[in-house]
């Protein structure tokens, strides 16, 4: 605890071994407590008794009340700390925004690569400090836009990129050595950054300079986002590169963004989201080392990406457990030495999976008090969801909202003038500590049934998700749960919002492009680079400098992604009952 004498004005505080506490004020509180409890709240209580279900979004009980007495256990340098400084609870920054506020990213991406840098520059010229790109189906699944399996998805969830082509009018006239670009890619990953790569260097970009963040994390994707094409193993293999890749070439960029938001949209619970968020990162270390990386090589630049639920006190215990897990792992499990390999820094999202289609400007408030938890979380960079994607991809009045949430949050409402302002709530601390706790638990659980690629195997995870999301479900459909609008405040009117649409215009021009691009390049090289990358496929050098050569040639994405189909085989996910 610390003593009277050092919390006088003008003396630095001195701390005094054990916990914040003294025992004989514990033991006296404890006794006020059950007085309060024997009076004054029984008093209360039969007046007016209390609403039934109190819970986090995650179903955790939250009690009546926290006094010291729940965090009279915590080691304040031990478990809380200082910002900046190990185990991080209070933020990876020591002066996190007081600084400069986080990066505000929103995710854009729809129809063509005209349409979405057009899109860029707007969102730049309003304040936006981050490109994030959305690509469209087709480009997720690696098939070019005139594939059979891509018919009618043209641009509907993100842009479109088939070729090299399509990425340097994406990113044509954008500063790229100054501004940083996140890329929500997985299976075909290693090929759209390629693709960046190589716009930038003809742009006059040295790839040194590039910073940036490409997701890339394959593992949640058979645990989740079921956007997989080939096997879990070479999968994993292809991952290692680009964190190889990164390592050597590329100083400034995060090669993959270990994300529990799509885990988290699918029905899990806030401890499921972090925990099997970390265990994967925890894969990805092990597949890096087995490579023969060293930890401090290559950990400073994982990253990571969190959901942002309505739970407002859930979530912000969420994101400060998940720095402090991580920390415990890059140094006592892992041995990192650099203090930056230890640095749990992520991006945030707030739920997409929370917004409703009924009375749709709802999702505004909804939006605003997500992210609030995100930037008292302590988040690094921010995308703010718009009021209409429930409906639709965002018009761009609704992006304009969203982005202005942030704006409002960090410059009009005091809460970036300080470093963790929630840090030393009785709940928070308490929260934190239980939220830790729980996702240790289902860490230790996954790694008794073999790991990540067990459990992808013998379906440990869809089940556990499943249940968490049927659970939630019965109770908003038994109203133990009110979502404003649809269980409860409904109205028989329809709000109708403004929709973007995606016009046949665009696929047309996309198509035209791609047509050109394959009459025009030189064939005879295509060919040599896409036989030189099946050659590096089946062995294993790291794929990315073949890549590379391929998009140079103008190779479309779809003829490098059968490349490794025809290597790797595709993947057929095992039924889980």
């Amino acid at each position: 605890m610390l003593d009277q004498e050092s919390v006088d004005i003008g003396k630095e505080p001195r701390l005094v071994q054990g916990t914040l506490f003294d025992k004989a004020e514990l033991d006296r509180l404890a006794a006020e407590q059950r007085r309060w409890e024997e009076t004054t709240l029984k008093q209360s209580l039969e007046r007016m008794p209390e609403r039934e279900h109190l819970m986090t979004t995650s179903s955790v009980p939250v009690k009546r009340v926290y006094t010291p007495l729940d965090i009279s256990h915590l080691d304040y340098m031990r478990d809380i700390g200082l910002p900046g400084e190990y185990p991080f609870t209070r933020g990876v920054q020591p002066t996190m925004y007081r600084a400069k506020p986080w990066t505000m990213r929103m995710f854009a991406g729809f129809g063509t690569a005209e349409d979405t840098n057009a899109r860029f520059k707007y969102l730049l010229q309003q304040g936006q400090t981050g490109l994030s790109t959305a690509f469209d189906m087709p480009t997720l699944y690696g098939y070019d836009t005139d594939h059979p399996m891509a018919a009618g998805e043209f641009g509907k969830c993100g842009v479109a990129v088939s070729s090299l082509a399509d990425m340097e009018i994406l990113f044509k006239d954008l500063p790229l050595d100054r501004i940083t670009t996140s890329m929500t890619i997985n299976s075909p990953a290693a090929v759209i950054w390629a693709m960046y790569i190589v716009n930038a260097e003809k742009q006059g970009y040295p790839r040194e300079k590039l910073g940036g963040t490409l997701q890339n994390d394959i593992l949640k994707e058979y645990i989740a986002q079921k956007e997989f094409l080939f096997p879990p193993e070479p999968s994993l293999r292809l991952v290692v590169d680009t964190i190889e890749f990164g390592a050597r070439h590329m100083p400034r960029w995060n090669t993959v963004s270990i994300s529990g938001y799509h885990i988290r949209e699918a029905g899990a619970t806030a401890v499921q989201e972090l925990a099997f968020t970390i265990a994967n990162g925890m894969t990805y270390v092990e597949a890096a080392l087995q490579r023969g990386l060293k930890i401090d090589e290559f950990a400073p630049r994982l990253s990571f990406f969190f959901d942002v639920h309505n739970d407002f006190f859930e979530e912000i215990a969420k994101f400060r457990a998940a720095r402090r897990i991580w920390a415990k792992l890059m140094r006592e499990r892992y041995g990192a030495k650099n203090p930056r390999s230890w640095l749990l820094r992520c991006h945030a999202q707030t739920a997409g999976v929370s917004l409703t289609a009924q009375q749709p400007e709802n999702n505004i408030v909804r939006t605003t008090i997500q992210a609030l938890a995100a930037v008292l979380g302590g988040t690094q960079s921010l995308h703010t969801n718009a009021l209409d994607e429930a409906l639709a991809l965002p018009t761009e009045k609704a992006a304009l909202i969203a982005l202005r949430t942030q704006q409002i949050i960090a410059y009009e409402s005091g809460v970036a003038n300080t470093v963790d302002p929630l840090g030393g709530s009785y709940f928070v601390e308490k929260l934190t500590d239980e939220t830790e706790q729980a996702a240790w638990d289902y860490i230790r659980r996954i790694e008794e049934l073999g790991g990540v690629l067990a459990c992808i195997q013998n379906g440990f995870f869809q089940r556990e998700i499943a249940e968490s999301a049927y659970r939630y479900q019965q109770e908003i459909e038994q109203r133990k749960r009110i979502i404003v609008g649809v269980n409860e405040y409904v109205m028989e009117e329809d709000m109708k919002v403004p929709t973007l649409y995606i016009d046949r215009e665009g696929e047309r021009v996309h198509l035209e492009r791609l047509n050109r691009v394959r009459r025009e390049r030189d064939q005879a090289a295509v060919r040599k680079a896409l036989d030189n990358l099946s050659r590096v496929a089946e062995g294993t050098e790291n794929t990315m400098p073949a890549i590379i050569e391929a998009v140079k040639a103008y190779a479309t994405l779809g003829e490098i992604m059968d490349v490794f189909r025809a290597v790797f085989g595709e993947y057929t996910e095992p039924a889980v009952f």
